[in-house]
């Protein structure tokens, strides 16, 4: 049977930001926020995130400017490691970095009562230099970054908090929204790893193409 499809990829990716933005109710945002919701969207399928994906004022900007100077990426998952581009990030200069599976994680989780997440917040925090924490599964990962940034500068240049899941999800984007810390979230339930590299790949991107 001869089937027709299209077996470009390049084409393929293209007709599809083409049917994203025809289907998008809202394509009037500002280029780079625009930009980080289509490849969600791409990402999910979902057009649910025009509604609950949430970036407080001028985050987008922030980790613009972080990437472009060069920061760490701190992800709560080895999968959002693996999934950021490192040719973008080897362009940009920037580490990507995961603590949860470590020796020294399981230890300090073990030795203090708190999840390895936790712990690997712990690590994270107090190593020196600007730093971006990516979220997308553990929402323990965040209350610890939130406790760490209520007692002052900890170089922390915004979250992205889109942890998926049932138990203590929702909850703690809900208290991560009503800080004071550069952050996107995802209301409710819905996020996970791939939306959160969704959105650190969409603003890598736009650093490579401004740092010229």
């Amino acid at each position: 049977m001869n089937y027709q499809y299209i077996e470009d990829p390049m084409e393929i990716e293209r007709r599809s930001f083409e049917i994203i933005h025809e289907e998008m109710r809202n394509t009037q945002l500002p280029p780079l926020k625009l930009s980080i919701m289509k490849r969600v969207i791409h990402t999910s399928t979902d057009f649910i995130y025009e509604d609950i994906l949430l970036f407080k004022e001028d985050v987008e900007n922030l980790l613009l400017n972080a990437f472009i100077e060069g920061c760490t990426i701190v992800t709560d998952t080895e999968m959002i490691k693996a999934g950021i581009s490192k040719k973008l990030a080897n362009q940009l200069g920037i580490q990507i970095v995961c603590f949860v599976g470590s020796q020294e994680a399981m230890e300090q989780a073990k030795s203090g009562g708190v999840t390895r997440s936790m712990a690997a917040v712990d690590i994270a925090i107090q190593a020196p230099g600007k730093k971006v924490f990516v979220v997308g599964n553990a929402p323990t990962a965040l209350y610890r970054i939130m406790e760490w940034c209520s007692k002052g500068d900890q170089e922390v240049e915004a979250v992205i908090g889109v942890p998926v899941g049932f138990v203590g999800a929702a909850e703690s984007k809900e208290a991560l929204w009503e800080q004071s810390i550069p952050s996107i979230v995802s209301k409710g339930r819905k996020g996970g790893s791939t939306i959160a590299v969704a959105i650190i790949n969409a603003v890598m991107r736009e650093a490579v193409k401004n740092r010229g």
